[in-house]
């Protein structure tokens, strides 16, 4: 089963009637693709002192129900895709006392040095290219 990581709706990410404004959930997607890492056993820390960079090139939300000031919502991340270029993950927010779905999201990411210069972690950064390919084929499990 995948790993979801819980998020306490706060006041500041909320709109004057109390609901959660859209960009709130990117950033709910980065804290947990942040976190989802760090529980398969390295952290982004660790990545970018090693030269990886993993910026967002595409982010996409799709709203389905509002979640409010003190929420609780379960983000689920989910690898999609990974080629040692490109990195695609999902996102399922869901309520957690109903279970509701709130939101689905993706993101894509490539890696770069820290020149700013596309890297292909199977031939630049081995160790990085099996964690990802472990954490895709382990998700599930």
């Amino acid at each position: 089963m995948l790993p979801e990581y819980e998020h306490v709706v706060q006041y500041y990410e909320t709109d004057q009637m109390k609901i959660v404004h859209h960009s709130n959930y990117i950033r709910w997607f980065e804290e947990a693709r942040l976190w989802f890492m760090a529980q398969a056993g390295i952290s982004y820390e660790k990545i970018e002192e090693d030269g990886v960079v993993i910026p967002v090139v595409e982010a996409q939300a799709s709203y389905r129900s509002m979640v409010r000031f003190g929420d609780t919502v379960l983000i689920r991340p989910r690898i999609e895709k990974f080629n040692g270029a490109v990195l695609e993950l999902s996102y399922e927010v869901k309520d957690k006392k109903t279970g509701v779905l709130r939101c689905q999201g993706r993101t894509r990411h490539c890696f770069l040095n820290p020149d700013g210069k596309l890297m292909l972690l199977k031939h630049d950064k081995p160790e990085y290219h099996a964690f990802f390919e472990k954490m895709k084929n382990e998700q599930d499990s």
